[in-house]
């Protein structure tokens, strides 16, 4: 990479921010709370006017005098085929990545594809740039003499040869070497297995400098495999939340996929909500700090991050538990990203769990983020009830959990569907939470409430409820009698002809085929 231009090709829209390279002068500013300021908003300032620019030219410059006489000179840039909205987005996304990487730094650059921006104490640009924005400047080279350096991040946590048949990954997820985590994980000993995923085994490992983490090894046959490995990483590493599980990094080796995440000691909700000894240890001001962080990283992923993010697979063991109980959503292999806008998509084929899936989903193929309420309205009816929905047997009929409560609240005795071990906690609000649960269930994707109506009736008592109609029966499949006892995923055509699919459309191996949206 050269001042004077940059060049990149892909095989991905230019609107992915996927591969990104950070650059950091060694020097440090001395007031870096003021420097930041005045740094923030000269860049704020020349985005707008980068992002103003026409189709032939999105450019600018500029300089801001800092804190003791310093002058911040900084450059902005999109990729002239982005209209303003994109520009905009993508340098703001770049701007706030200053603060968390190039912290104290006097200088710096942030590129991705299609937008960049660099910053320094210096002069490194025309000086016609400032005063016209009408011309991008001629970038001068540092000379030779000077001590300012800068450190790029390895090419292997960002870039591999295009034998490797995987995306680009952002260097923010670093790469690991095979054998560290061979080691950490004692060769991937039995003894340090946490369980089996859909798409392999999980197992608890140690660094060298002492730190916890879990290892997703992806099965060396599946097929599949590295689509959802593709799709985890490339979410995972532009995802960050208190509710969300945090992604360390990966490992690529011939047919080897790793992912590397924070080790979370009390593993999955349903290692305790399901099993009739530990479920007493959720109380029910655990059970509703879990509905609640639940929620807050759905509303995160539908409403507050970049990209508008729907999960598809949300399940009691995809919530994972810190060691103070707190919720963490994992399992993004099957996430799709939607577009500026976009309020729904269409997919062939069916991935998930039954049980969890939006009626719409399982049966047409359609899902949007009310497919991710339908499954968190589940969710929270099992966290209420202490059952899974996994069917409750009448002589000879199967009757899942969302039908139960809702005939149990109609009927005036809601009570008996709640857990009896549940001794303490207000009953007006865990009356309140199975009444939520039911308005996320509904049969029709427009009844059920947004994640930012949910997150408000959870934490105002206040706000009044509607009464929720029939949830969806499309469990009540007779294929499905007597297998419901775990988990299953699906994979079936959306067409209409084909909704009656007997219980060969399962894999009993939980693995599933993946539609990654193109970005």
């Amino acid at each position: 990479m050269f001042d004077e231009c940059m060049l990149s090709y892909s095989n991905t829209s230019i609107l992915d921010n996927a591969v990104v390279f950070y650059m950091w002068d060694e020097h440090l500013a001395r007031n870096w709370n003021q420097y930041n300021q005045v740094l923030m908003s000269l860049l704020r300032t020349l985005s707008s006017i980068a992002a103003s620019g026409d189709s032939s030219l999105k450019f600018a410059a500029g300089h801001e005098e800092g804190p003791n006489l310093q002058t911040i000179y900084a450059v902005v840039q999109c990729t002239p085929n982005l209209s303003e909205s994109e520009c905009k987005s993508c340098l703001l996304w770049a701007i706030s990545k200053i603060p968390e990487r190039g912290k104290d730094r006097l200088g710096g650059r942030v590129i991705v594809p299609n937008c960049n921006l660099r910053y320094e104490s210096g002069r490194f640009y025309a000086i016609t740039a400032d005063v016209t924005f009408s011309a991008p400047p001629t970038l001068l080279s540092p000379p030779p003499s000077t001590n300012t350096t800068f450190s790029s991040p390895p090419p292997s946590a960002a870039t591999r040869s295009s034998k490797d048949d995987s995306t680009e990954l952002t260097e923010e997820s670093i790469q690991f070497e095979f054998d560290t985590i061979k080691v950490a994980t004692n060769n991937f000993s039995d003894e340090n297995k946490l369980g089996q995923g859909g798409f392999g085994p999980v197992y608890k490992g140690m660094l060298f400098e002492g730190k916890e983490i879990a290892v997703k090894r992806l099965s060396s046959n599946s097929g599949q495999g590295d689509i959802e490995f593709k799709n985890e990483v490339q979410l995972m590493v532009r995802l960050q939340h208190r509710n969300l599980v945090r992604l360390l990094g990966f490992c690529l080796k011939q047919k080897e996929r790793l992912l590397v995440y924070e080790l979370l000691p009390n593993k999955s909700l349903d290692h305790f909500l399901f099993d009739p000894i530990r479920r007493a240890q959720l109380r029910w001001k655990t059970r509703y700090k879990i509905i609640g962080g639940i929620a807050s990283g759905l509303l995160y992923l539908h409403e507050e991050s970049q990209q508008r993010i729907v999960h598809r697979d949300l399940k009691a063991s995809n919530i994972l538990l810190d060691a103070d109980m707190n919720p963490k959503i994992s399992d993004f292999g099957m996430a799709r990203l939607f577009v500026t806008d976009q309020t729904q998509a269409n997919t062939d084929r069916v991935a998930g769990t039954y049980g969890y899936m939006a009626p719409e989903y399982a049966r047409h193929g359609r899902f949007s983020t009310k497919s991710d309420v339908f499954s968190f309205g589940v969710l929270i009816l099992e966290i209420v009830s202490g059952q899974k929905n996994g069917g409750f047997h009448n002589l000879e009929n199967v009757e899942h959990l969302p039908s139960l409560a809702w005939k149990s609240w109609r009927k005036g005795k809601a009570s008996n569907i709640i857990d009896p071990t549940l001794r303490d906690g207000s009953r007006n609000e865990i009356m309140r939470c199975l009444h939520i649960g039911l308005l996320c269930v509904q049969e029709k994707a427009a009844d059920r409430p947004t994640l930012a109506s949910l997150v408000l009736m959870l934490s105002s008592h206040s706000f009044s409820l509607q009464e929720p109609m029939k949830p969806a029966f499309f469990m009540n499949d007779t294929s499905l009698s007597g297998r419901n006892s775990r988990d299953y995923r699906a994979v079936s055509t959306s067409s209409s002809k084909k909704n009656s699919k007997s219980a060969e459309s399962l894999s009993v191996n939980e693995a599933s085929i993946t539609d990654i949206y193109p970005r």
